[in-house]
Protein backbone atom coordinates (compact mmCIF):
# COMPACT_ATOMS: atom_id res chain seq x y z
CA UNK A 1 0.00 0.00 0.00
CA UNK A 2 2.98 2.30 0.62
CA UNK A 3 3.14 2.43 -3.58
CA UNK A 4 0.19 4.49 -3.33
CA UNK A 5 1.14 7.04 -0.79
CA UNK A 6 0.63 9.61 -3.30
CA UNK A 7 -2.36 8.67 -4.74
CA UNK A 8 -4.12 8.87 -1.33
CA UNK A 9 -2.22 12.01 -0.75
CA UNK A 10 -3.84 13.39 -3.48
CA UNK A 11 -6.94 12.03 -2.72
CA UNK A 12 -6.74 13.69 0.67
CA UNK A 13 -6.09 17.12 -0.64
CA UNK A 14 -9.20 17.22 -3.27
CA UNK A 15 -11.64 15.91 -0.47
CA UNK A 16 -10.64 18.67 1.66
CA UNK A 17 -10.93 20.87 -1.30
CA UNK A 18 -14.33 19.78 -1.56
CA UNK A 19 -15.54 20.32 1.62
CA UNK A 20 -14.37 23.94 1.70
CA UNK A 21 -16.67 24.31 -1.70
CA UNK A 22 -19.30 22.70 0.13
CA UNK A 23 -19.75 25.96 2.49
CA UNK A 24 -20.29 28.37 -0.18
CA UNK A 25 -23.76 27.12 -0.90
CA UNK A 26 -24.13 28.22 3.11
CA UNK A 27 -23.73 32.03 2.04
CA UNK A 28 -27.10 30.99 -0.20
CA UNK A 29 -28.69 29.21 2.50
CA UNK A 30 -28.31 32.20 4.86
CA UNK A 31 -29.14 34.78 1.82
CA UNK A 32 -32.29 33.22 1.41
CA UNK A 33 -33.14 32.32 5.04
CA UNK A 34 -32.91 28.72 4.03
CA UNK A 35 -30.15 27.43 7.12
CA UNK A 36 -29.78 24.04 8.05
CA UNK A 37 -27.26 21.71 8.94
CA UNK A 38 -26.80 19.80 5.41
CA UNK A 39 -24.01 21.98 3.82
CA UNK A 40 -21.70 22.16 7.49
CA UNK A 41 -22.62 18.63 8.17
CA UNK A 42 -21.42 17.42 4.56
CA UNK A 43 -18.37 19.83 4.60
CA UNK A 44 -17.17 18.51 8.32
CA UNK A 45 -17.28 14.82 7.24
CA UNK A 46 -15.44 15.37 3.86
CA UNK A 47 -12.70 17.51 5.42
CA UNK A 48 -12.31 15.25 8.20
CA UNK A 49 -12.24 11.78 5.39
CA UNK A 50 -10.14 14.56 3.33
CA UNK A 51 -7.50 15.17 6.45
CA UNK A 52 -7.04 11.55 7.39
CA UNK A 53 -5.76 10.58 3.74
CA UNK A 54 -3.61 13.80 3.87
CA UNK A 55 -2.11 12.98 7.44
CA UNK A 56 -1.83 9.43 7.05
CA UNK A 57 0.38 9.62 3.67
CA UNK A 58 2.47 12.80 4.32
CA UNK A 59 5.56 10.51 3.96
CA UNK A 60 4.72 9.95 0.21
CA UNK A 61 7.84 10.27 -2.50
CA UNK A 62 5.57 12.94 -4.58
CA UNK A 63 6.17 10.86 -7.55
CA UNK A 64 3.34 9.54 -9.92
CA UNK A 65 3.91 5.89 -11.88
CA UNK A 66 1.72 5.53 -14.72
CA UNK A 67 -0.50 2.55 -12.68
CA UNK A 68 -0.65 5.10 -9.66
CA UNK A 69 -1.71 7.89 -12.57
CA UNK A 70 -4.74 5.70 -13.83
CA UNK A 71 -5.80 4.83 -10.45
CA UNK A 72 -5.66 8.25 -9.18
CA UNK A 73 -7.82 9.53 -11.81
CA UNK A 74 -10.65 6.87 -11.43
CA UNK A 75 -10.51 7.29 -7.67
CA UNK A 76 -10.58 11.05 -7.52
CA UNK A 77 -13.89 10.89 -9.55
CA UNK A 78 -15.69 8.47 -7.60
CA UNK A 79 -14.55 9.59 -4.20
CA UNK A 80 -15.60 13.35 -5.52
CA UNK A 81 -19.11 11.77 -6.92
CA UNK A 82 -19.23 9.97 -3.23
CA UNK A 83 -18.59 12.83 -0.56
CA UNK A 84 -20.34 15.31 -3.31
CA UNK A 85 -23.94 13.66 -2.73
CA UNK A 86 -23.40 13.83 0.81
CA UNK A 87 -25.54 17.61 0.80
CA UNK A 88 -28.42 15.97 -0.92
CA UNK A 89 -28.92 13.09 1.32
CA UNK A 90 -28.33 15.72 4.43
CA UNK A 91 -30.66 17.94 2.84
CA UNK A 92 -34.28 18.66 4.04
CA UNK A 93 -35.08 17.43 0.55
CA UNK A 94 -36.05 13.59 0.06
CA UNK A 95 -33.60 12.27 -1.24
CA UNK A 96 -32.46 8.62 -1.14
CA UNK A 97 -28.75 7.45 -1.51
CA UNK A 98 -28.94 6.29 -4.96
CA UNK A 99 -30.79 9.88 -6.21
CA UNK A 100 -28.18 11.81 -4.26
CA UNK A 101 -25.50 9.69 -5.96
CA UNK A 102 -27.04 10.15 -9.60
CA UNK A 103 -27.63 13.85 -8.74
CA UNK A 104 -23.67 14.15 -7.92
CA UNK A 105 -22.31 11.74 -10.28
CA UNK A 106 -23.98 13.80 -13.50
CA UNK A 107 -22.82 16.98 -12.03
CA UNK A 108 -19.30 16.35 -11.25
CA UNK A 109 -19.02 14.61 -15.04
CA UNK A 110 -20.53 17.99 -15.93
CA UNK A 111 -23.80 15.05 -17.57
CA UNK A 112 -26.67 17.07 -16.65
CA UNK A 113 -29.29 14.37 -16.03
CA UNK A 114 -31.48 14.66 -12.87
CA UNK A 115 -33.84 13.16 -10.86
CA UNK A 116 -35.15 16.15 -9.73
CA UNK A 117 -38.92 16.99 -11.12
CA UNK A 118 -39.98 19.77 -9.56
CA UNK A 119 -36.34 22.14 -9.73
CA UNK A 120 -38.46 25.76 -9.02
CA UNK A 121 -39.22 24.22 -5.32
CA UNK A 122 -35.74 23.24 -4.35
CA UNK A 123 -33.85 25.28 -1.93
CA UNK A 124 -31.22 27.63 -3.58
CA UNK A 125 -28.14 25.44 -1.55
CA UNK A 126 -28.74 22.99 -3.14
CA UNK A 127 -29.04 24.39 -6.67
CA UNK A 128 -26.08 26.48 -6.11
CA UNK A 129 -24.20 23.01 -5.12
CA UNK A 130 -25.24 21.66 -8.31
CA UNK A 131 -23.78 24.36 -10.48
CA UNK A 132 -20.58 24.09 -8.02
CA UNK A 133 -20.13 20.59 -9.08
CA UNK A 134 -20.46 20.77 -12.74
CA UNK A 135 -18.01 23.83 -12.27
CA UNK A 136 -15.45 21.57 -10.74
CA UNK A 137 -16.27 18.98 -13.36
CA UNK A 138 -15.42 20.84 -16.19
CA UNK A 139 -12.20 22.41 -14.83
CA UNK A 140 -11.20 18.83 -13.53
CA UNK A 141 -11.42 17.68 -16.97
CA UNK A 142 -9.75 20.11 -18.39
CA UNK A 143 -6.42 19.83 -16.56
CA UNK A 144 -6.77 16.16 -16.66
CA UNK A 145 -7.09 16.24 -20.41
CA UNK A 146 -4.07 18.21 -21.36
CA UNK A 147 -1.76 16.78 -18.48
CA UNK A 148 -2.78 13.21 -17.18
CA UNK A 149 -4.32 11.79 -20.27
CA UNK A 150 -1.35 12.60 -22.84
CA UNK A 151 0.97 10.49 -20.47
CA UNK A 152 -1.66 7.83 -20.28
CA UNK A 153 -2.27 7.29 -23.57
CA UNK A 154 -6.02 7.24 -23.39
CA UNK A 155 -7.46 6.94 -26.97
CA UNK A 156 -5.10 8.98 -28.52
CA UNK A 157 -5.30 11.92 -26.50
CA UNK A 158 -1.06 11.32 -26.58
CA UNK A 159 -1.58 13.65 -29.51
CA UNK A 160 -2.04 16.42 -27.20
CA UNK A 161 1.82 15.65 -25.07
CA UNK A 162 2.68 19.31 -23.83
CA UNK A 163 6.62 17.87 -24.22
CA UNK A 164 5.63 17.30 -27.87
CA UNK A 165 8.66 18.63 -30.09
CA UNK A 166 6.07 20.73 -32.58
CA UNK A 167 7.19 23.70 -32.36
CA UNK A 168 4.16 25.73 -31.41
CA UNK A 169 4.30 23.84 -28.01
CA UNK A 170 7.64 25.41 -27.71
CA UNK A 171 6.08 28.38 -25.86
CA UNK A 172 4.35 26.44 -23.39
CA UNK A 173 5.06 26.54 -19.73
CA UNK A 174 5.03 23.36 -17.73
CA UNK A 175 2.16 21.29 -16.55
CA UNK A 176 1.55 23.10 -13.20
CA UNK A 177 2.00 26.44 -14.67
CA UNK A 178 -0.52 25.11 -16.95
CA UNK A 179 -3.48 24.02 -14.85
CA UNK A 180 -3.00 27.49 -12.85
CA UNK A 181 -3.60 29.35 -16.26
CA UNK A 182 -6.31 26.89 -17.12
CA UNK A 183 -7.97 28.08 -13.57
CA UNK A 184 -7.92 31.35 -14.50
CA UNK A 185 -8.96 31.36 -17.83
CA UNK A 186 -11.88 29.40 -17.26
CA UNK A 187 -12.61 31.52 -14.25
CA UNK A 188 -12.33 34.58 -16.35
CA UNK A 189 -14.79 32.89 -19.20
CA UNK A 190 -17.53 32.20 -15.91
CA UNK A 191 -17.59 35.69 -14.27
CA UNK A 192 -17.91 37.34 -18.23
CA UNK A 193 -20.91 34.61 -18.97
CA UNK A 194 -22.20 35.77 -15.73
CA UNK A 195 -22.05 39.31 -16.52
CA UNK A 196 -23.59 39.17 -19.59
CA UNK A 197 -26.88 37.16 -17.90
CA UNK A 198 -27.29 39.54 -15.42
CA UNK A 199 -27.34 42.42 -18.21
CA UNK A 200 -29.26 40.38 -20.40
CA UNK A 201 -31.95 39.54 -17.26
CA UNK A 202 -31.42 36.55 -15.25
CA UNK A 203 -31.17 37.90 -11.43
CA UNK A 204 -28.15 37.43 -9.63
CA UNK A 205 -28.65 33.98 -8.43
CA UNK A 206 -29.36 32.17 -11.47
CA UNK A 207 -26.57 34.68 -13.68
CA UNK A 208 -24.11 32.97 -11.38
CA UNK A 209 -25.69 29.15 -11.20
CA UNK A 210 -26.16 29.35 -14.72
CA UNK A 211 -22.61 30.38 -15.84
CA UNK A 212 -20.74 27.89 -13.99
CA UNK A 213 -23.38 25.62 -15.95
CA UNK A 214 -22.39 26.86 -19.20
CA UNK A 215 -18.70 27.29 -19.06
CA UNK A 216 -19.08 23.59 -17.93
CA UNK A 217 -20.83 22.87 -20.65
CA UNK A 218 -23.15 20.68 -18.15
CA UNK A 219 -26.73 21.98 -18.68
CA UNK A 220 -27.68 22.16 -15.04
CA UNK A 221 -30.80 24.46 -14.66
CA UNK A 222 -32.73 26.12 -12.00
CA UNK A 223 -36.09 25.31 -13.86
CA UNK A 224 -37.90 22.53 -15.42
CA UNK A 225 -38.52 24.54 -18.36
CA UNK A 226 -33.77 24.70 -18.32
CA UNK A 227 -32.72 28.28 -20.93
CA UNK A 228 -36.24 28.27 -22.49
CA UNK A 229 -38.13 29.18 -18.83
CA UNK A 230 -36.39 32.70 -19.47
CA UNK A 231 -37.83 32.82 -23.34
CA UNK A 232 -35.12 35.49 -24.22
CA UNK A 233 -33.45 35.58 -27.40
CA UNK A 234 -30.37 37.39 -25.82
CA UNK A 235 -30.10 35.31 -23.33
CA UNK A 236 -30.06 32.21 -25.45
CA UNK A 237 -27.56 33.89 -27.92
CA UNK A 238 -25.29 34.30 -25.22
CA UNK A 239 -25.70 30.82 -23.51
CA UNK A 240 -24.24 30.12 -27.09
CA UNK A 241 -21.41 31.72 -27.42
CA UNK A 242 -20.16 30.58 -24.13
CA UNK A 243 -20.93 26.70 -24.64
CA UNK A 244 -18.93 27.09 -28.06
CA UNK A 245 -16.20 29.12 -25.39
CA UNK A 246 -16.08 26.14 -23.33
CA UNK A 247 -16.00 23.90 -26.36
CA UNK A 248 -12.82 24.83 -27.70
CA UNK A 249 -9.80 23.03 -26.64
CA UNK A 250 -8.42 25.25 -23.56
CA UNK A 251 -4.28 24.69 -24.57
CA UNK A 252 -5.87 27.00 -27.49
CA UNK A 253 -6.31 30.31 -25.07
CA UNK A 254 -2.90 29.86 -23.35
CA UNK A 255 -1.61 29.61 -27.11
CA UNK A 256 -3.23 32.53 -28.05
CA UNK A 257 -2.26 34.44 -24.60
CA UNK A 258 1.31 33.42 -25.27
CA UNK A 259 1.15 35.23 -28.45
CA UNK A 260 -0.54 32.63 -31.52
CA UNK A 261 -2.89 35.07 -32.96
CA UNK A 262 -4.22 33.00 -35.25
CA UNK A 263 -4.88 29.78 -33.20
CA UNK A 264 -8.67 29.80 -33.12
CA UNK A 265 -8.95 30.41 -37.33
CA UNK A 266 -5.85 28.05 -37.59
CA UNK A 267 -6.72 25.16 -35.74
CA UNK A 268 -7.53 22.15 -37.58
CA UNK A 269 -10.14 20.75 -34.46
CA UNK A 270 -11.95 24.31 -34.20
CA UNK A 271 -12.58 24.51 -37.63
CA UNK A 272 -14.08 21.04 -38.05
CA UNK A 273 -16.40 21.90 -34.71
CA UNK A 274 -18.11 24.86 -36.43
CA UNK A 275 -18.42 23.42 -39.66
CA UNK A 276 -19.97 20.57 -37.93
CA UNK A 277 -22.57 23.06 -36.34
CA UNK A 278 -23.25 24.97 -39.54
CA UNK A 279 -23.58 21.74 -41.39
CA UNK A 280 -26.20 20.40 -38.85
CA UNK A 281 -28.01 23.69 -38.98
CA UNK A 282 -28.53 23.90 -42.63
CA UNK A 283 -29.30 20.08 -42.64
CA UNK A 284 -31.98 20.45 -39.90
CA UNK A 285 -33.55 23.38 -41.35
CA UNK A 286 -33.88 22.38 -44.93
CA UNK A 287 -35.31 19.07 -43.47
CA UNK A 288 -37.97 21.04 -41.63
CA UNK A 289 -38.84 23.00 -44.27
CA UNK A 290 -39.33 20.27 -47.09
CA UNK A 291 -41.17 17.88 -44.04
CA UNK A 292 -42.76 20.00 -41.73
CA UNK A 293 -42.41 23.91 -41.73
CA UNK A 294 -45.13 24.30 -38.79
CA UNK A 295 -42.10 23.12 -36.99
CA UNK A 296 -39.41 25.36 -38.29
CA UNK A 297 -37.55 27.67 -35.61
CA UNK A 298 -34.36 28.73 -36.53
CA UNK A 299 -33.99 30.41 -32.99
CA UNK A 300 -34.91 26.41 -31.79
CA UNK A 301 -32.43 25.02 -34.15
CA UNK A 302 -29.49 26.86 -33.65
CA UNK A 303 -29.91 26.03 -29.89
CA UNK A 304 -30.55 22.75 -29.48
CA UNK A 305 -27.89 21.78 -32.10
CA UNK A 306 -25.20 24.00 -29.96
CA UNK A 307 -26.50 22.43 -26.90
CA UNK A 308 -26.25 18.96 -28.15
CA UNK A 309 -23.23 18.60 -30.18
CA UNK A 310 -21.42 19.99 -27.21
CA UNK A 311 -23.49 17.47 -24.43
CA UNK A 312 -24.67 21.26 -22.66
CA UNK A 313 -27.62 19.68 -22.56
CA UNK A 314 -29.71 23.22 -22.09
CA UNK A 315 -32.89 22.91 -24.24
CA UNK A 316 -35.25 25.80 -24.75
CA UNK A 317 -37.83 23.51 -27.56
CA UNK A 318 -39.32 19.70 -27.42
CA UNK A 319 -37.13 18.69 -30.29
CA UNK A 320 -38.41 15.31 -29.75
CA UNK A 321 -41.24 16.13 -31.64
CA UNK A 322 -39.64 17.59 -34.91
CA UNK A 323 -39.97 14.04 -36.43
CA UNK A 324 -37.59 10.80 -36.68
CA UNK A 325 -34.70 12.32 -38.46
CA UNK A 326 -33.59 14.84 -36.06
CA UNK A 327 -34.09 12.60 -33.34
CA UNK A 328 -31.35 10.19 -35.29
CA UNK A 329 -29.23 13.36 -36.10
CA UNK A 330 -28.91 14.58 -32.70
CA UNK A 331 -28.11 10.76 -31.67
CA UNK A 332 -25.29 11.04 -33.73
CA UNK A 333 -24.18 14.75 -32.53
CA UNK A 334 -24.36 13.36 -29.17
CA UNK A 335 -21.53 11.08 -30.00
CA UNK A 336 -19.37 13.57 -31.66
CA UNK A 337 -19.01 15.64 -28.44
CA UNK A 338 -16.62 19.04 -28.98
CA UNK A 339 -12.72 19.02 -29.10
CA UNK A 340 -9.96 17.47 -26.83
CA UNK A 341 -9.12 19.40 -23.79
CA UNK A 342 -12.88 21.44 -23.46
CA UNK A 343 -15.29 20.61 -20.86
CA UNK A 344 -17.29 18.47 -23.50
CA UNK A 345 -17.44 14.78 -24.29
CA UNK A 346 -18.38 12.46 -26.43
CA UNK A 347 -15.70 10.77 -28.86
CA UNK A 348 -14.48 13.85 -29.22
CA UNK A 349 -13.42 15.95 -32.72
CA UNK A 350 -10.19 14.94 -33.33
CA UNK A 351 -10.65 11.19 -33.26
CA UNK A 352 -13.53 11.65 -35.91
CA UNK A 353 -11.26 13.53 -38.03
CA UNK A 354 -8.46 11.05 -37.69
CA UNK A 355 -10.86 7.92 -38.43
CA UNK A 356 -12.37 10.03 -41.22
CA UNK A 357 -8.38 10.66 -43.28
CA UNK A 358 -7.72 6.92 -42.05
CA UNK A 359 -10.73 5.27 -43.90
CA UNK A 360 -9.94 8.04 -46.66
CA UNK A 361 -6.25 6.07 -47.08
CA UNK A 362 -7.54 2.83 -47.49
CA UNK A 363 -10.04 3.65 -50.28
CA UNK A 364 -7.26 5.58 -51.76
CA UNK A 365 -4.97 2.28 -51.49
CA UNK A 366 -7.80 -0.03 -53.03
CA UNK A 367 -7.92 2.21 -56.10
CA UNK A 368 -4.14 2.47 -56.01
CA UNK A 369 -2.59 -0.86 -54.36
CA UNK A 370 1.00 0.38 -55.60
CA UNK A 371 0.51 3.93 -53.58
CA UNK A 372 1.92 5.22 -50.42
CA UNK A 373 -0.51 7.11 -48.53
CA UNK A 374 0.89 8.89 -45.06
CA UNK A 375 -1.87 9.41 -42.65
CA UNK A 376 -1.53 12.94 -41.27
CA UNK A 377 -3.26 15.01 -38.71
CA UNK A 378 -2.82 18.89 -38.80
CA UNK A 379 0.04 18.65 -41.21
CA UNK A 380 2.15 15.69 -38.56
CA UNK A 381 2.35 12.22 -39.61
CA UNK A 382 0.31 10.23 -37.96
CA UNK A 383 1.92 6.48 -36.37
CA UNK A 384 -0.22 3.09 -36.72
CA UNK A 385 -0.08 3.31 -32.67
CA UNK A 386 -2.08 6.47 -32.94
CA UNK A 387 -4.25 5.48 -35.15
CA UNK A 388 -5.43 2.17 -33.51
CA UNK A 389 -5.58 3.71 -30.36
CA UNK A 390 -8.42 5.84 -31.72
CA UNK A 391 -10.30 2.89 -33.82
CA UNK A 392 -10.43 0.81 -30.68
CA UNK A 393 -11.13 3.67 -28.52
CA UNK A 394 -14.12 4.21 -31.01
CA UNK A 395 -14.66 0.12 -31.26
CA UNK A 396 -14.91 0.20 -27.44
CA UNK A 397 -17.09 3.23 -27.25
CA UNK A 398 -19.83 1.72 -29.45
CA UNK A 399 -19.22 -1.26 -27.58
CA UNK A 400 -20.25 -0.02 -24.19
CA UNK A 401 -22.79 1.93 -25.69
CA UNK A 402 -25.04 -1.33 -26.64
CA UNK A 403 -24.05 -3.26 -23.72
CA UNK A 404 -25.42 -0.17 -21.64
CA UNK A 405 -28.65 0.15 -24.27
CA UNK A 406 -29.09 -3.52 -23.22
CA UNK A 407 -28.45 -3.29 -19.39
CA UNK A 408 -31.45 -0.17 -18.90
CA UNK A 409 -33.68 -2.78 -21.54
CA UNK A 410 -33.10 -5.37 -18.86
CA UNK A 411 -34.08 -2.94 -16.26
CA UNK A 412 -37.35 -2.66 -17.57
CA UNK A 413 -36.92 0.75 -19.90
CA UNK A 414 -38.58 1.09 -23.45
CA UNK A 415 -36.48 1.28 -26.41
CA UNK A 416 -36.38 4.87 -26.99
CA UNK A 417 -35.66 5.66 -23.26
CA UNK A 418 -32.91 2.45 -23.00
CA UNK A 419 -31.19 4.02 -26.19
CA UNK A 420 -31.07 7.58 -25.52
CA UNK A 421 -30.60 7.18 -21.84
CA UNK A 422 -27.23 5.08 -22.74
CA UNK A 423 -26.56 7.86 -25.24
CA UNK A 424 -26.91 10.76 -22.94
CA UNK A 425 -24.88 9.11 -19.85
CA UNK A 426 -21.86 7.61 -22.17
CA UNK A 427 -21.48 11.00 -24.11
CA UNK A 428 -22.44 13.23 -20.57
CA UNK A 429 -25.62 14.96 -22.93
CA UNK A 430 -28.18 15.37 -19.94
CA UNK A 431 -31.13 14.94 -21.90
CA UNK A 432 -32.31 11.99 -23.23
CA UNK A 433 -35.42 11.17 -25.77
CA UNK A 434 -39.03 10.41 -25.47
CA UNK A 435 -41.96 11.03 -22.81
CA UNK A 436 -39.51 9.83 -19.65
CA UNK A 437 -36.16 11.53 -20.24
CA UNK A 438 -36.98 13.72 -22.89
CA UNK A 439 -35.94 17.72 -23.13
CA UNK A 440 -37.93 18.38 -20.46
CA UNK A 441 -38.40 15.13 -18.63
CA UNK A 442 -36.33 13.69 -15.82
CA UNK A 443 -34.57 10.73 -14.59
CA UNK A 444 -36.59 10.13 -11.13
CA UNK A 445 -39.17 7.68 -12.16
CA UNK A 446 -36.83 5.52 -13.53
CA UNK A 447 -35.92 1.72 -11.93
CA UNK A 448 -32.98 2.49 -8.80
CA UNK A 449 -30.72 0.08 -11.16
CA UNK A 450 -31.12 1.91 -14.26
CA UNK A 451 -29.80 5.34 -12.24
CA UNK A 452 -26.80 3.04 -11.25
CA UNK A 453 -26.42 2.09 -14.28
CA UNK A 454 -26.74 5.46 -15.87
CA UNK A 455 -24.35 6.58 -13.37
CA UNK A 456 -21.75 3.90 -14.24
CA UNK A 457 -21.98 5.03 -18.12
CA UNK A 458 -21.15 8.79 -17.42
CA UNK A 459 -18.20 7.84 -15.45
CA UNK A 460 -16.59 6.12 -18.15
CA UNK A 461 -17.45 8.36 -21.11
CA UNK A 462 -16.21 11.34 -18.65
CA UNK A 463 -13.13 9.58 -18.30
CA UNK A 464 -12.32 8.47 -21.94
CA UNK A 465 -13.62 4.58 -21.13
CA UNK A 466 -10.00 3.03 -20.67
CA UNK A 467 -8.57 4.76 -17.50
CA UNK A 468 -11.26 2.90 -15.74
CA UNK A 469 -11.41 -0.19 -18.04
CA UNK A 470 -7.81 -0.89 -17.58
CA UNK A 471 -8.43 -0.93 -13.95
CA UNK A 472 -10.18 -4.45 -14.22
CA UNK A 473 -7.54 -6.34 -15.64
CA UNK A 474 -5.31 -8.29 -13.87
CA UNK A 475 -2.25 -8.06 -15.35
CA UNK A 476 -2.41 -4.51 -14.58
CA UNK A 477 -2.20 -4.76 -10.59
CA UNK A 478 1.32 -7.07 -11.43
CA UNK A 479 4.12 -5.02 -10.71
Amino acid sequence: MSNYKTVFFTLGILQITLGIFMLIPVIAQFFYNEIDSSFFGASIVTIIFGTLFFLSNLDHDKKLNLQQAFLLTALSWLSVALFGSLPFVFSSVDFSFTNAFFESMSGITTTGSTTISNLENIPKGILLWRAILQWLGGIGIIVMAITLMPIMNVGGMQLFKISSNDSSEKILPKSKEIALRLIYIYSGLTALCAVSYKILGMNIFDSLTHSMTTIATGGFSNYNESIGFFDSVYIEISAMIFIILGSLPFIAYIKFLSGNKKIFISDIQIKTFLKIIIYSIVILTVYLILIDSNQLNLRSIFFNVISILTGTGYVNAQYDNWGGFPIILFLGLMFIGGCAGSTTCGIKIFRIQILYSFISNQLKKIIYPKGIFILKYDQNPVDQKFISSIISFIFMYLIIFFAITALLSLSGLDFITAISGAATSISNVGPGLGTIIGPNGNFSSLPDISKWILAMGMILGRLELFAILVLFLPSFWRN
